[in-house]
């Protein structure tokens, strides 16, 4: 049968439990198990796809179209996995699913209530990923901290679970701190004590401690953490801070993390096989030949997780070309008001993210034109490709006031407007163009060379687009439209014909790319950028 392993966290937030998770997928995975990884987040959002970057930062959007947690990009990247709208749980999907059933009937006039009900579809929810009966092992995070008050009705469903499944069939991976008093010179184990004593008033016993800790504890530190918190003391590892994120698989391999993990749930595997992580991804990532500078023009420049999953893009594009990548963060309204030779002029590429909202788009056009102006290799991503269209329209075919009917709903030339499929949408939650689509390329352009493909499927998460009533100016003008979506006819791709490298896409090519598999566009922009410099 199917086996769970339940990753909850405790003490403070943002320990890592998503690259801990996402880690111990590809430690089973490189032993020849089938894993599947799921993330319990317990606001009320349906999904994030209407919260600011400020609150939960990056949308991670899937190949079925589902905008979920930004851990399931995490979870893609270590196992190469493909997620889908089921990986990702909220507290808001369990409460609109059960009280839709509630309107329906379905539960015969009872008393709904949180438990049995709410337990109940969070149960569902989570081994609706084993129903095939083809997965040996479900990975479940659970979102927030123990003790949180909105994450109780998932630690109770886990409670209940591991009941049903029985002795053997599940376990708990709990993920805490081991902060170091500097004053004091010492590492205190009394947080990582708490966090499980409150775990076991839940009802939750955890089988393996990962602790968090700045510096290496002894094996005193990690005899008492076992005999207070009532684990093996080989089940306590050591997570500490490494050099480089993709280090982590690595790290608990050394500790004997995976083969415990199959001694506790009865599982047999075939040897551990890291060597294509090690060589490919890790070695390469601590030892670059050489150094691409790349600046990131955006508006959410100041949050670390805004731009998640393109940093990490940016750095798959780096190993493909044995380089470190150096991002530049520069703040649109910054650039709007300062000088784009002194912000921009020690940078090898330039690179525009998407968004949404007027505010920093006037200095994201400024980016755009002092790359195609001075020759600087371009890649513009969703609204990075929009800009980039209308930069050109204004100073390249001089339609002055040309604009998106995002900004400016009465633009006397609507370069770019809203998809015919989004005319009369009101709701935002769940309504732009998401998920993956095709395209197709055009032979003899940047895109097709860096494809090696004529037909590709990419993932989108937008509601504007090229607008063709303009398509044939600017193609006459040099802006080459090198991808097209299928029988929509949309503009996926553009670049420019005289550029070293110039290419916008309307989708987010930064949600396929991965350590061992680089995205194409990200390898050969960070190809562009090394020679430029």
């Amino acid at each position: 049968m199917t086996k769970y392993i339940f990753v909850t966290g405790g003490v403070v937030s943002s320990l890592g439990k998503g690259i801990a998770s996402a880690s111990i997928g590809l430690l089973l995975k490189s032993r020849g198990l089938t894993v599947a990884i799921q993330k319990l987040d317990p606001y009320i959002n349906v999904d994030p796809g209407t919260m600011s970057p400020y609150q939960h930062g990056e949308v991670y959007v899937t190949e079925d179209g589902a905008e979920t947690d930004l851990d399931l990009g995490h979870y893609e990247r270590f196992t190469g996995l493909t997620m889908s709208k089921d990986n990702n749980v909220t507290a808001g999907k369990i409460y609109y699913s059960v009280i839709m059933k509630e309107r329906h009937g379905d539960y015969l006039g009872k008393t709904v209530q949180v438990v049995p009900h709410i337990t109940d579809e969070i149960k569902r929810s989570i081994t609706r990923l084993s129903a095939s009966g083809q997965v040996d092992v479900v990975i479940v995070e659970v979102g927030g901290t123990v003790g949180d008050i909105e994450g109780l009705p998932f630690l109770e469903a886990i409670r209940q679970l591991r009941y049903e499944l029985g002795r053997g069939n599940s376990l708990n991976i709990h993920l805490t701190l081991i902060p170091y008093i500097k004053a004091a010179d010492e590492l205190k184990t009394k947080p990582t004590q708490h966090s499980v004593g409150k775990l076991r008033e839940i009802g939750l016993h955890p089988e393996i401690l990962l602790c968090r800790t700045e510096k290496p504890f002894a094996d005193h530190v990690r005899q008492k953490i076992a005999q207070f918190c009532n684990v093996e003391p080989e089940a306590v590892i050591q997570a500490l801070d490494v050099n480089d994120v993709y280090e982590v698989p690595l790290v608990f391999s050394q500790q004997r993390l995976d083969q415990i993990i199959l001694r506790l749930l009865g599982l047999s595997s075939a040897q551990e096989d890291l060597a294509d992580w090690r060589t490919q991804v890790v070695e390469r990532a601590l030892h670059p030949r050489q150094t691409a500078r790349i600046a990131v023009v955006g508006k959410y420049i100041e949050l670390q997780d805004a731009y998640k999953s393109i940093d990490e893009a940016l750095r798959h594009g780096g190993l493909a070309n044995t380089a470190k990548v150096e991002v530049k963060r520069v703040d649109g309204e910054q650039l709007l008001k300062g000088d784009a030779q002194a912000l921009l002029g020690d940078v090898g590429g330039i690179l525009v993210p998407g968004g949404f909202g007027y505010r920093g788009i006037e200095g994201k056009l400024k980016a755009i034109q002092f790359a195609r102006e001075h020759r600087v290799p371009f890649l513009g991503i969703c609204l990075g490709m929009q800009c980039a269209v209308i930069e050109f329209a204004r100073h390249v075919l001089g339609l002055l006031g040309a604009n998106s009917t995002e900004f400016e709903a009465k633009t006397t030339h609507p370069v770019i407007s809203l998809l015919e499929e989004q005319q009369g949408v009101n709701n935002l939650g769940g309504t732009m163009r998401l998920g993956a689509w095709p395209c197709r390329l055009i032979p003899g352009t940047k895109a097709q060379a860096a494809y090696q493909a004529d037909l590709i499927q990419e993932r989108h998460r937008h509601r504007y687009e090229l607008n063709n009533a303009y398509r044939d100016r600017f193609q006459q003008h040099g802006m080459v439209v090198s991808g097209i979506a299928g029988q929509a006819d949309l503009a996926e791709i553009i670049e420019l014909a005289d550029h070293p490298w110039f290419v916008a896409s309307q989708f987010h090519p930064e949600f396929k790319s991965r350590p061992l598999e680089p995205h194409p566009l990200f390898r050969d922009f960070v190809r562009a950028s090394l020679e430029h410099r």
